[in-house]
């Protein structure tokens, strides 16, 4: 095909295809030297934020940076400097980190009437108190502060105990918002996100063993198996479900927006706490991802019960599932797909919230980046996964963005249109958190790493908001009481408090079978009973090898109501719904066979893109 013939759209496509081919682009790979000076560039990032909300913002809970002022956007607590600690720890600051912990703890009190967020409240500030206590706490970080005496543990499990009334659902998925003073109001809505309702493990679990109150990981537990309880024939959860009757009220699923951090907290419990039964529903909820939400290299929405197209759509919380399958082992999916979301950050500098993958132009009402982290994120973990210097020439674009394109006189600003570059005044908390944090590491691995996390007495798991939870005897140990594979555990550990219907007594079910149970109300008072997080791990493989997972773990599965009484048992039917080449991106460099596919294939799309596009 001649050039003059070519599409529109082919540019695009070139850019693509060069992204997953980057032994055909001309620049030139960050040398060793220029990493260090990259990582000091990052470096000299962070305190130009920091201090610009130290000087301006401070104690509001955040920075405006272009007119140097400050603002409480979530509860009114310093939000910034508590997000910001195991940063300061992490670049070796000793003196600002001693002296943030000490203010914290002599100033900061959660016993005020304000509603906030759960998922917010959890990742930022539960997280934050709690990464911070374990570096100043503890002489092995390098870090321990002299003077601390557990105040942030503290003030983590005060803050812990106010969020708890938010549990308090017949399904035991919790409330979006729950007040500090005076618990969940009247009027709160009763629908929640997928995300929201299942990214509390890791600091609510962390929490529970270091205080020694099982109540915090039980609840957290619940309201997961809540959620995958109710997912579809297909394994798929939606994105918002309705925590009192459990029915789904948007039954689009993907990895994406209000679905996201799911899929990461199942596996980086597991991760840390060592709790199989978080594993198993990562492993069978990655695989229907897979399956139904992959189309090489993009990740689309499908509705949760057809796997029919919605949306096809990248949006940029999208781009931590490269470095979560990193951590799964699945490496050549994510190189591929990070190499797709890279092109759309070197095409615009940034990645807008929305890209629409059928008219491959950013998404009407979608064109911001709020300086996010993930595809950073992500960029960090394959490095060290392949140490390939392409990640290292992608840091380095990164970088060039952030310093040309969001600098403002007192920090770095949100840009509005990714397009223009238009800047808008306002500066996450999580910039100081993630955003810095993984470009920081990213080039200090380059360099030869000298860190917390690289060289420091423990193996870190990162928290959806980049905090820093040590695998640490007490809290990846605490409930392990077989320590050798193929041990026995004593028959007092496997015993299970799980509650199951009386219809559920006789039924028995082979090793394939589908998993279906009772499902009972969930409490958050520590009387009342509640799954025993201490009898998952004794139930060493092999014990009764007659057991399903679901049966093991007492996994629940609900039926949605019009089938309750006559579901079908036979293995539902693959999906059948068009899938379109204009939302895969070249992976062989046949750009005519690709243009025709993708010209005969583009107007067959119409269906869903004019949704889309409106």
């Amino acid at each position: 095909m001649e050039a003059a013939g070519r599409k529109p759209g082919l540019i695009f496509l070139l850019l693509f295809f060069h992204s997953l081919h980057p032994d055909l682009t001309l620049a030139d790979s960050v040398t060793p030297d220029e990493a260090k000076l990259l990582r000091d560039e990052v470096c000299e990032m962070f305190y130009h934020a920091f201090n610009g909300y130290m000087d301006n913002a401070f104690p509001l809970d955040e920075l405006r940076p272009m007119s140097c002022a400050g603002e409480d956007t979530l509860g009114g607590y310093a939000l910034t400097l508590i997000d910001s600690l195991d940063t300061l720890a992490l670049l070796g600051d000793r003196d600002r980190f001693a002296a943030s912990v000490e203010w914290i703890g002599k100033n900061i009190r959660f016993d005020i009437n304000k509603t906030v967020s759960l998922f917010e409240t959890t990742i930022r500030v539960l997280g934050g108190l709690l990464s911070a206590h374990l570096i100043a706490s503890d002489y092995a970080t390098g870090m321990r502060v002299p003077s601390y005496d557990n105040q942030l543990l503290n003030l983590a499990e005060d803050l812990g105990r106010r969020l708890l009334p938010a549990f308090d659902t017949p399904t035991g998925i919790p409330f979006g918002s729950v007040n500090l003073l005076h618990g969940v109001d009247k009027h709160e809505s009763k629908i929640t996100s997928t995300a929201g309702g299942g990214t509390l493990t890791l600091e609510f679990g962390v929490l529970s063993r270091l205080i020694n109150d099982p109540i915090f990981e039980q609840v957290t537990k619940n309201a997961v198996r809540g959620l995958w309880a109710r997912r579809s024939k297909l394994n798929l959860v939606g994105a918002h479900i309705n925590v009192f009757t459990g029915e789904w009220t948007q039954k689009d699923a993907g990895i994406g927006t209000s679905i996201d951090s799911f899929y990461e907290y199942l596996l980086k419990a597991y991760l840390l706490f060592g709790d199989e039964e978080y594993l198993y529903i990562f492993q069978e909820a990655y695989a229907a991802a897979m399956h139904y939400l992959y189309h090489d290299p993009w990740y689309v929405e499908v509705n949760m019960d057809s796997a029919a197209i919605v949306w096809p759509l990248f949006n940029s919380l999208q781009a931590f599932w490269p470095g979560l399958q990193v951590l799964a082992g699945d490496i050549d999916p994510a190189i591929r797909t990070h190499a797709a979301f890279l092109s759309v950050w070197r095409r615009y500098g940034f990645t807008p919230e929305g890209f629409n993958l059928a008219s491959l132009t950013v998404q009407h009402g979608q064109k911001s980046y709020p300086l996010r982290p993930e595809l950073i994120e992500s960029t960090y973990w394959l490095y060290k996964a392949t140490r390939d210097p392409r990640y290292l020439d992608a840091g380095r674009d990164m970088i060039a963005s952030l310093q040309y394109g969001t600098r403002c006189p007192c920090g770095y600003c949100h840009i509005s249109d990714v397009e223009h570059h238009n800047q808008d005044d306002h500066m996450e908390s999580f910039f100081l958190a993630e955003t810095v944090k993984y470009l920081w590491l990213l080039f200090d691995l380059a360099v030869g790493p000298d860190n917390l996390v690289e060289n420091g007495p423990y193996k870190y798991v990162f928290s959806t908001e980049g905090h820093l939870l040590p695998a640490t005897p007490q809290i990846s140990l605490v409930r392990e009481h077989c320590l050798y594979h193929g041990a026995y555990c004593r028959s007092e550990d496997l015993r299970q408090s799980y509650r199951v219907s009386e219809s559920d007594n006789d039924k028995q079910e082979s090793n394939n079978s589908r998993f279906h149970a009772g499902w009972t109300k969930a409490r958050y008072s520590s009387d009342l009973p509640t799954f025993d997080p201490t009898a998952i791990t004794g139930l060493i493989k092999g014990v009764c090898p007659g057991l399903t997972h679901g049966q093991k773990f007492g996994i629940s599965y609900v039926y949605p109501t019009e089938e309750h009484h006559a579901h079908e048992t036979a293995k539902p039917k693959e999906p059948t719904h068009e899938q379109s080449h204009s939302v895969v991106v070249l992976t062989e460099p046949n750009f005519d066979h690709a243009l025709t596919d993708y010209s005969n294939d583009h107007n067959d799309n119409q269906t869903y893109k004019s949704d889309v596009t409106s």
